[in-house]
């Protein structure tokens, strides 16, 4: 029974760090998609031609996915 539980503890413990750390990469991934889209959003608040106006398009809806994915 103690091997049963200190097997437990120790997977558990293991277990967690990974958590952890794919937790702070995907707030930084999170944190540079959203940036992006800000910047994105600032240009087109400038102005902008049509061919412009396509290509930001295009990267905002590849960014809003990328957001979508990583900022749950």
């Amino acid at each position: 029974m103690k091997q049963t539980i200190g097997f437990m503890l120790a997977v558990l413990a293991l277990w967690h760090v990974p958590l952890n750390a794919h937790s702070n990469c995907d707030e930084a991934a999170c944190a540079a998609v959203k940036e992006r889209i800000r910047n994105i959003e600032s240009k087109m608040r400038a102005g902008y031609t049509r061919a412009q106006g396509e290509r930001y398009e295009a990267r905002l809806k590849e960014m809003r996915a990328r957001r979508h994915k990583l900022c749950r």
